[in-house]
């Protein structure tokens, strides 16, 4: 790896023990993704663990009629821990993974990935914890869907955005409508009353958070 690499996964992943970044640094392989460039696509059979030590990555489902459900983002210093599952069952992948910014990814083998859970005691507890956020993130969108209105789903989607990208959300209405599964005018509409209470501003490429709380 080069130089930048090394000193990026030392960073991001520095609860990982020294012989097994050792390792890391030697086997694996990093990949630079450009903005939009897919990571993984569903029905790949996924042949090695995926980590992120640059840029944002976005985990989706997507329907036959290319409607797509955010599952959940990957900043640096995650995996994907369902890339971790695939590897290890020998599976296809059921997601999609693309890149929102230019992302580097480290892609380490999978034989690799198992022979660490009981070589490294750091591995092991990273990768339970990997699932253990992605459950819980699941766990929290299945709640949004089941038991909130598309207002109050609107509003957690924009809190979810917030996390990754600051306060300026730079989505369309029609990008937020695609991944709801509603219309735009319905978005536009809910948006415009969150921005009457003040809680955001609209602007033509982006929308400028304030404080969702208000609502």
């Amino acid at each position: 790896m080069e130089s930048k690499n090394k000193n990026d996964l030392l960073q991001k992943f520095s609860q990982l023990e020294q012989p097994l970044l050792d390792e890391i640094l030697a086997q694996s392989t990093i990949k630079r993704l450009e903005e939009g460039e897919e990571a993984l696509r569903t029905g790949q059979y996924i042949k090695s663990t995926v980590l992120l030590s640059k840029g944002l990555l976005k985990v989706y489902r997507e329907d036959e009629e290319g409607n797509e459900f955010l599952m959940y983002y990957l900043e640096p210093g995650n995996a994907c821990a369902l890339s971790m599952m695939c590897t290890a069952r020998d599976e296809q992948s059921q997601i999609r993974v693309k890149a929102v910014d230019e992302s580097d990814i480290i892609l380490i083998p999978s034989h690799l990935s198992e022979l660490w859970l009981a070589k490294y005691k750091s591995w092991h507890n990273f990768v339970i914890a990997s699932y253990r956020q992605r459950f819980e993130e699941l766990l929290q969108t299945l709640d949004s869907i089941a038991f909130k209105g598309l207002d109050e789903r609107l509003i957690f989607y924009l809190k979810r955005h917030l996390k990754v990208s600051g306060k300026e959300v730079k989505l369309s209405h029609q990008q937020i409508a695609h991944e709801l599964s509603s219309s735009r005018e319905v978005i536009s509409r809910l948006l415009k009353k969150l921005e009457q209470t003040g809680a955001v501003t609209l602007h033509r490429n982006y929308i400028e958070v304030h404080d969702l709380d208000l609502v």
